[in-house]
Parts: C-alpha cells; sequence; structure tokens
C-alpha cells in the first residue's frame, strides 16, 4: 500500500501524522511511504528523519492525495483537502464529524472511506487513540486555564497556588475522564482547590481511592454543577460521549452567575464544547469574552506542544496503521472490532449512528460497509 503524509494546514498547528519511526515500521513491512516537504518540522522531524528512514518527499499536497492509498494525517481534513479526497480511497484521521456538517457532507461526497482515530475503542471501553491526546490536552487545561485567569489577558487575576495568607484558585473540572483526571491532577499540582465532578459513582470512588488527598469529587447533578460553577475561578470542561456532540453544560444565562473574569477551557471543544457560549478558536488568538466571563476554546490544544504530542500519538495510531496498510480496511476492520468502530464514512454512507443522530443524516452499519 502506498501510505501518505502531507502537512497539516489547520492554523497553528504542528503536529504531523506519521513519525519517522512509524514510515520505517511501514517500509518494513513492504508498504510505500510518501511524506510532504517539511510535514515534520513543527514536531522536530526533518526531512532528512524520513528519508532515513526510508520514506520519499513529495513537494505538494496534491501529489500526495492523487497517488497514495491511504492518507495518515492530525487533523481532519481542511476544505481544500477534501476536494483532492477521490472514492476508494482510506482516511485514517481525527475526524470529529458530530459538530462539522460541512465536513460529513464533503467526504461522503468523495466517496473515500475515513476511520476516525476518535471513535476507535479498547478491550476495556476505552479510546485509545484519543487517551494519547486526552492526555496532553488534559495537562495542558489548567496551564493555559491559569494564563486565561491573568489580569492583563481579562482574568480574574487570581494565582492559582496562591500564596500564604491567600487562599488558592478555586478549579472545578466537569467530567472525571481522562482529560478530567489529568486536568484535575496538574491544576492540584499547582496548588489549587481542586473538584471533579462526575456522573458515574464508580469512577467517583476510583478517582477518590488514589487521588482522594489531592482533590475532592463531587456528583454532576446540575444544581450542583451551578453551585460550585459559581464558586469557580476556573472551569474546565471535559466531558466527552464519544462520537457525539458534548452535552452542554453551561448556559449562556448561568454566565451572570459566575465569578467576573473566571475562566473557562473547554476541551470538548472538537465535539462542539460543553458550554452554550463555546465556539472554536485557534492558538493565534486562543481567548475570548463573553458575559465578562473568558473563553478558552483551542480546536488544537496540544498542538502547541507539538513533538511530545506527535510521539505519544504515533506510538497509539502505529499498530491500527499497520494493520490497515497490511490486510487493507476491510480485512482489518473485521478482524479487529476496536478497529471497525473507528469506521464513520464509506463510499457515500455514513457508517456511525451517534454523528448521523447528531446531523439528522441516515447511516449503515459499519458490518454493512464491510459486505458491501
Amino acid at each position: 500500500m502506498k501510505i501518505g503524509c502531507p502537512t497539516e494546514i489547520k492554523p497553528q498547528e504542528f503536529r504531523v501524522g506519521l513519525t519517522p519511526n512509524a514510515a520505517q515500521e511501514a517500509i518494513a513491512h513492504g508498504h510505500e511511504v510518501i511524506v510532504q516537504a517539511g510535514a515534520g518540522v513543527g514536531a522536530g522531524f526533518e526531512d532528512a528523519d524520513y528519508t532515513a528512514a526510508g520514506a520519499t518527499i513529495i513537494d505538494t499536497a496534491e501529489e500526495i492525495f492523487a497517488s497514495a492509498d491511504m492518507i495518515v494525517k492530525v487533523k481532519e481534513p481542511q476544505s481544500g483537502e477534501r476536494k483532492m479526497l477521490r472514492e476508494g480511497q482510506l482516511l485514517f484521521t481525527y475526524l470529529h464529524l458530530a459538530p462539522d456538517p460541512d465536513q460529513t457532507r464533503d467526504l461522503l461526497a468523495s466517496g473515500c472511506t475515513a476511520i476516525a482515530y476518535e471513535t476507535v475503542t479498547d478491550r476495556n471501553g476505552g479510546l485509545p487513540l484519543l487517551a494519547p491526546m486526552s492526555e496532553v490536552a488534559g495537562r495542558l487545561a489548567p496551564q493555559v486555564g491559569a494564563w486565561t485567569l491573568q489580569k492583563a489577558n481579562g482574568g480574574r487575576g487570581v494565582l492559582m497556588g496562591g500564596v500564604p495568607g491567600v487562599g488558592p484558585a478555586k478549579v472545578m473540572v466537569i467530567g472525571g475522564g481522562v482529560v478530567g483526571t489529568h486536568a484535575a491532577r496538574i491544576a492540584a499540582g499547582m496548588g489549587a482547590d481542586v473538584t471533579v465532578l462526575d456522573r458515574s459513582l464508580p469512577r467517583m470512588r476510583y478517582l477518590d481511592d488514589i487521588y482522594g488527598g489531592t482533590f475532592k469529587t463531587a456528583y454532576a447533578s446540575a444544581g450542583n454543577t451551578i453551585e460550585l460553577a459559581r464558586q469557580a475561578d476556573m472551569i474546565i470542561g471535559a466531558v466527552l460521549i464519544p462520537g457525539a456532540a458534548a452535552p452542554k453544560l453551561i448556559s449562556r444565562a448561568q454566565l451572570s452567575e459566575l465569578n467576573p473574569g473566571a475562566a473557562l477551557v473547554d476541551v470538548a471543544i472538537d465535539q462542539g464544547g460543553c458550554f452554550e457560549t463555546s465556539k472554536a478558536t485557534t492558538h493565534q488568538d486562543p481567548v475570548y469574552e463573553v458575559d465578562g466571563i473568558m473563553h478558552y476554546c483551542v480546536a488544537n490544544m496540544p498542538g502547541a506542544v507539538a513533538r511530545t504530542s506527535t510521539i505519544a500519538l504515533g506510538n497509539a495510531t502505529m499498530p491500527f496503521m499497520l494493520a490497515l496498510a497490511d490486510k487493507g480496511w476491510k480485512q482489518a476492520c473485521a478482524d479487529d472490532p476496536h478497529l471497525k468502530a473507528g469506521l464513520n464514512v464509506h463510499a457515500g454512507k455514513l457508517t456511525y449512528a451517534a454523528v448521523g443522530e447528531a446531523l439528522g443524516i441516515d447511516s449503515i452499519t459499519a458490518d454493512q460497509a464491510i459486505a458491501s
């Protein structure tokens, strides 16, 4: 199989879909790898690193899309890239289709087969290709939230750890999954007073057993959520429903009840965001204000630490990428139900029910797509 890796073109996105190590592994399996010139520079990988691994450097994205059997990326294909996809081509990347009808329509129209990192599962019910970026984003969230809280950036002017005689910032994390747990750990490590909200009692028991001395837990009822939000200096939204749009947990009307200058960090923005007033921003212009509340809603947070993120993502995606290349997508998905869960689009049909429900588009099952 010819595997192509274009340069990411989303604003301020410095990650790359293939590391030189992943390229070397694919080539050792008998595949051809083509990489766009400069694709890895933002993550600290030079063209020479890919050449040494056995890959071929190609000048333009157009050449990559025109000749590759499988396109491996990081972020969802942008409008210009979607026009280059073709029938029968395999796309392996993050998609986040539920809040993105334009991308969904374009992928369906292209006739390509698209497998989304964020809906591939594992035997424990986790999301192994989302987890490394969730870990990165979770650990970044308190860091960028602390910056947003600074008065010069529009925030309340509160120091995360306080100082002797002055209490620390109150941080509320909504969601006790991978993002929320890592966010809470880092915020607590910065000295903040942290509470994690979740609806799963087993998850809260686990968090309390492991981190009981580090941060607190609370049940995420509507009443509890707004009561704790009123006290918070920073609220980190970390709720994920796999493949579906994120639930809106704080409404615009409730912003008036929050502390003026409080920071909302919406890590769920890729899935539409979990605050009603959330809209995607970039690293270039990350923060905006609504009703006196500062919103940080960068849709590719891990791109800020591109080298760490690229290596972590490459470690997770490589086995699946090799399976797709070695077997072809149909056999690879038939052999692995967890990879099959990543199938979102095939030959003009939506194959992920949660996306169909979010966008009002009929879908077929992955099994039907494999059998077609």
